[in-house]
This record gives C-alpha cells, sequence and structure tokens, in this order.
C-alpha cells in the first residue's frame, strides 16, 4: 500500500506478512492455503474497525491525502467534452481555480473546481489549491455565462482557504470573496456543490452557494481550517488535530445540521483508492440532485437556495424548568 495513513499501519503490516507467506509457499512447495485463509479473514476483520472508526482529526488527514483525486481528475471522469476556459477579464488566470463548458449525459453544463497540484512544481503554480481574487473573478465570469446561457453549474470544493498573502489583499481578495457569495444567490440557474476534500474558509465558500451541497465521505467543510483554528486557539497550529476534533467538520456532523444534503460514500480507505468508482458515485448523486432542481422554475430555485442557508445556524432550545 503506497501513501498510507498512519491509522493504516496495522493493515499494512498484515497484508506483508500474508503476501511474504504466500511467495514463501510458492518458493518451497509448502500449501499454507488454510493459514492465508485464516489471516485474510483476520485482515477483513481488521479493516473493518479500522475503516469504521475514522475519527475527524483522520478524515482532515483523508481529505489532504496527496494522493486524492482533484478537480480536474473527476471532471475528465464524470463528463465528456471539457473544455477549459481561462481567466477574469480583469487581472489574469489564476490556476487554483479552473472551470469551462462540459456535458453531463450529453446535456450542457458549466463545471468549476479548486485545482491542487499532483507535485510540488504543479502544487507551486496553482498555490496549493488557494485562489488569488483573479481566481474567484473567473469563477463568477464562468457561472454568469452560465446562467445567461441556462446551463446548470456543478462547482467541485477542495481548498485549505484563499490564499493569504499580500498579493492576495492587494487585488480585493475579501471583495472578491463577497461578490461570489452574493451573486451566486442571485443566479437563476440550478447549482450543485460537491466538497470532494477539504472545504476550507472562505475560499470553499466562495464556490459554495448552491441549491444543494453534497460531500465525499471522509471530506471536511469548516468556516476554518483547522490549522488555523489551532493558531488562533493554541497559538500553535501543529494542534490541528485536536481542533479537527472539536469543530464539527465532517461529512455526518453537516448532514446532521442540514448544512449538506447527501453524502457520497467512498472506496474503502478513501477516494484514491478508486478513482472510477469514486467518479461514478459522485455522477449519480448529482444526476439525481439535478434531476430534482430542473423541475424547479427560477422562483423556485431562487427562493430554495435562499431557504438553504437562512435556516443553517438555526436552534431551538428546551425551557428550563
Amino acid at each position: 500500500m503506497a501513501n498510507e495513513m498512519p491509522f493504516e499501519t496495522a493493515l499494512v503490516e498484515m497484508r506483508k506478512k500474508i503476501d511474504e507467506l504466500k511467495q514463501f509457499g510458492s518458493e518451497k512447495g509448502i500449501d499454507f492455503t488454510d493459514e492465508i485463509a485464516r489471516l485474510e479473514e483476520r485482515y477483513k476483520q481488521l479493516e473493518e474497525e479500522v475503516y469504521t472508526n475514522i475519527s475527524p482529526s483522520q478524515k482532515m488527514h483523508l481529505a489532504r491525502h496527496q494522493g486524492r483525486p482533484t478537480s480536474l481528475d473527476f471532471i475528465q471522469a464524470i463528463f465528456t467534452d471539457f473544455m477549459e476556459l481561462h481567466g477574469d477579464r480583469l487581472y489574469g488566470d489564476d490556476m487554483a481555480i479552473v472551470g469551462g463548458l462540459a456535458k453531463l449525459n450529453g446535456m450542457p453544463v458549466t463545471v468549476i473546481g479548486h485545482q491542487r497540484g499532483k507535485d510540488m512544481k504543479d502544487n507551486i503554480a496553482r498555490f496549493f489549491g488557494s485562489p488569488h481574487p483573479e481566481g474567484f473573478r473567473k469563477a463568477l465570469r464562468l457561472m454568469q455565462q452560465a446562467d445567461k446561457f441556462n446551463r446548470p453549474i456543478i462547482t467541485f470544493i477542495d481548498t485549505k482557504g484563499a490564499y493569504p498573502g499580500n498579493t492576495a489583499e492587494e487585488r480585493g481578495q475579501s471583495e472578491a470573496i463577497a461578490r461570489n457569495l452574493r451573486d451566486m444567490m442571485l443566479l437563476r440557474v440550478p447549482i450543485i456543490c460537491v466538497v470532494i476534500g477539504e472545504g476550507g474558509s472562505g475560499g470553499a465558500l466562495a464556490l459554495g452557494v448552491g441549491n444543494r451541497v453534497i460531500m465525499l465521505e471522509n471530506a471536511i467543510y469548516s468556516a476554518i481550517s483547522p490549522n488555523g483554528a489551532a493558531s488562533i486557539l493554541w497559538k500553535d497550529a501543529s494542534k490541528a488535530d485536536q481542533a479537527a476534533e472539536a469543530l464539527k467538520i465532517t461529512a455526518s456532523d453537516l448532514l446532521r445540521m442540514e448544512i449538506i444534503e447527501e453524502i457520497v460514500p467512498e472506496p474503502r480507505g478513501g477516494a484514491h483508492k478508486d478513482l472510477t468508482s469514486q467518479a461514478e458515485w459522485i455522477k449519480i448523486a448529482i444526476e439525481k440532485q439535478l434531476s430534482e432542481l430542473r423541475e424547479m422554475s427560477t422562483e423556485q430555485l431562487l427562493e430554495d437556495r435562499y431557504h438553504k442557508f437562512r435556516k443553517i445556524g438555526k436552534f431551538t432550545f428546551d425551557e428550563v424548568q
């Protein structure tokens, strides 16, 4: 198992023992069928224990896994005829945001997503998936084009947050995010947002104002990254695991709080284990949500989106006797 997570160490070691026993038996001509069968059964039990009890901090690390599929991976696997469009028509082209035209089962759609790099060189070019203002403005330009031509919008969210450097602030980072939040609320076409990895802070929310928000099983979504929260609360970013446990960032937490509408299952061990299956499950979820939204009128879509976000953060308390 390449690039395994720390909590997968026991599985890796057991799989190594099984493979070594198979090889030894083959080389020496000894039949270890019964022993291998028992080890395989134990492996399945251990696998069930490990993957059904993944903690929020472990999910955070899975969401950040270097091999986790990116927006472009899913766009190419789910859609056809993808044509990437570039630039915000104001400053430049931010490679941390990708987007363009595509077809979903023959239906024209606009797809947009955060894009992390595949290696260090690519990550530097894409600012590790953290957009500058021109990235958000490019995304909004594509959304407005979709609105003009009545194309549904699908966004893929995967970022630690907007780029935090001086260059981004100088070019209007907060204004660009705020404009996306406002204008996405007013778009007259169906919007489906898919959290595929890490959805952090305003950088995620700038692509997250949709009629439906769905999440992969091991993705995370929060108003601040666990690292940022740890830096503020304890002045120590290394306590991100502790912050992740407290922030309620997992898909199950967010579904319970009605912030998202659906959880898309992942292959055992994470999305990076089987891109083909993961893409197919995302496609099924998108098709399901889109079929419902396409039955709505423009007024109903706007009303649906408005009420979705108005109810977030609304709680009731029992009166103390």
